[in-house]
């Protein structure tokens, strides 16, 4: 698939440890259903077979939606599968070589945490969109570093490329980071640690039909 001009809207990410295994692809169509706009596939086991199939399987599901997948750190699954794209922390690869393999119409996300100048260096080795947070108390990365509001603004200001906030996201907090530059609202718990995972996603959605 190849980049739109931008990348907006829901950032749903999987998490094998709230999704069961046998409803994974029909859990991460009900987010779908709800509006997200980006899928990312995260799975930190080394179960490389599982892995690849699931990656696969939600590659086929994304283009039926045309929805960009996005692979968490791991590039080579990205080539495997054709997947939209990549997403690195930063210690999870080179985004120089990540974007050689992957070619240019991928996306090609790095994160950024609560630093701009890691923004500025993601962007120069061949980045295409970055990542912000947590902003808030995060299930998943209870001590990840702690970004300010402020910082979407600066970046905002700074960086004519997609802003992606994550991080202990909500539809009560979510907007105050649509206001400050964030163009997508990334969520883990927020969608997939719900039963009604459907509306859950709807209710990122309409923060960002408000936006418009």
């Amino acid at each position: 698939m190849p980049i739109s001009s931008s990348l907006s809207g829901l950032y749903a990410i999987t998490d094998s440890e709230l999704i069961p295994e046998i409803r994974f692809i029909s859990t991460v169509e009900s987010a779908l259903l709800g509006g997200a706009r980006v899928i990312q596939y995260r799975d930190k086991s080394s179960d490389t077979k599982k892995r690849l199939q699931q990656a696969q399987l939600l590659q086929h599901l994304c283009q039926q939606y045309d929805v960009p997948l996005i692979i968490n750190d791991d590039w080579e699954l990205a080539v495997q599968v054709k997947a939209a794209g990549v997403h690195l922390g930063e210690n999870d690869g080179d985004i120089y070589q990540a974007r050689q393999q992957l070619g240019q119409q991928a996306w090609i996300g790095a994160s950024c945490y609560n630093d701009l100048a890691l923004a500025d260096k993601a962007l120069a080795t061949g980045a295409n969109y970055i990542a912000f947070g947590r902003f808030f108390n995060s299930n998943t990365k209870p001590n990840a570093r702690i970004a300010k509001t402020a910082l979407l603004s600066q970046a905002r200001q700074k960086f004519n490329c997609p802003i992606v906030a994550i991080g202990g996201i909500t539809p009560e907090n979510g907007a105050t980071l649509l206001e400050a530059g964030a163009d997508c609202l990334a969520a883990i718990h927020g969608v997939f640690a719900h039963d009604e995972v459907k509306a859950a996603a709807e209710q990122y959605t309409h923060l960002f039909n408000e936006k418009k």
